[in-house]
């Protein structure tokens, strides 16, 4: 089957919302995988799948080696998992074990609005089936989509081990979603989880990792620049340049310069680190 141009695929879902809603108030949830997958399919762009491969590095070597695309953007999957959002967790199991990516992120969609709308037992099962296929969350904007909702979401309330054991995996994603995780918390006003595992990745070797840490220490200055400071202070000199960048973003610009020379100004005075 050829597929649609890209701009209609962008249309034809909510071409076919409209007709379902002007011809019945009841609204049918579709309940299994292959249902969603072909949706999905039939609103791909070969162009746009193509675009796809190359912005998430699936070249040999890189670091989203063999993904697939098939070219539907963020928005549409968003319009299909609205239509799928009952969908069992056994479906949406076999969406993340789809050699698609947007299938996968289809299902993670799912399971971030079924998470945040389910009771502590649904919430539970959801974070169960999340850790036990987590090797299929293998791209950056996977772990940046759950992470924080699911992992935690559900950690809040709970002991926060489980993030010390994902930042120490050898898998780069699972060490992403240690530290994109505690988004969930900065925005709560509980930065310690953030700062610890900050501390466990200023080695890694990864840029993915060194962007992610950076962005939630960025996160943590927005709501409380001196904690992010007193961060820095004590280790802006082993950080990643990456990873310091990033979390100086939005400081001004002699202080950004100071830090990135190696003199940090903190709090507008410029003072030498002890050599």
């Amino acid at each position: 089957m050829k597929w649609r141009t890209c701009y209609a695929s962008e249309k034809t879902i909510s071409m076919d919302r409209h007709k379902r809603a002007t011809t019945s108030t009841q609204v049918v949830l579709k309940s299994d995988a292959k249902s969603a997958q072909r949706q999905l399919r039939s609103l791909g762009c070969p162009e746009q799948a193509a675009n796809l491969a190359r912005f998430f590095k699936t070249g040999p070597g890189e670091y989203g080696e063999g993904d697939r695309f098939i070219g539907v953007k963020v928005p549409v999957i968003r319009k299909v998992a609205k239509e799928f959002k009952g969908l069992p967790l056994a479906e949406i199991k076999c969406l993340l074990h789809s050699e698609i990516h947007e299938e996968r992120l289809l299902g993670l969609v799912i399971l971030v609005g079924q998470f945040q709308k389910g009771n502590d037992a649904t919430r539970k099962s959801i974070y169960d089936l999340y850790l036990a296929n987590i090797q299929h969350i293998n791209n950056w904007d996977l772990v940046d989509l759950s992470a924080p909702q699911i992992v935690g979401g559900y950690l809040e309330t709970r002991r926060r081990q489980p993030l010390d054991r994902l930042a120490k995996s050898a898998s780069l994603w699972e060490r992403r979603i240690s530290i994109v995780a505690t988004h969930w918390f900065i925005r709560r006003g509980d930065f310690a989880d953030t700062l610890r595992i900050a501390e466990k990745l200023l080695g890694d070797k990864e840029d993915l990792i060194h962007k992610a840490v950076g962005w939630m220490l960025r996160e943590v200055g927005k709501r409380d620049v001196a904690v992010l400071e007193e961060f820095l202070a004590e280790h802006y000199g082993v950080m990643p340049r990456t990873m310091l960048r990033y979390a100086i973003e939005r400081f001004p610009e002699k202080e950004r310069q100071g830090y990135l020379r190696g003199r940090p100004w903190v709090r507008g005075k410029q003072e030498r680190t002890n050599q």
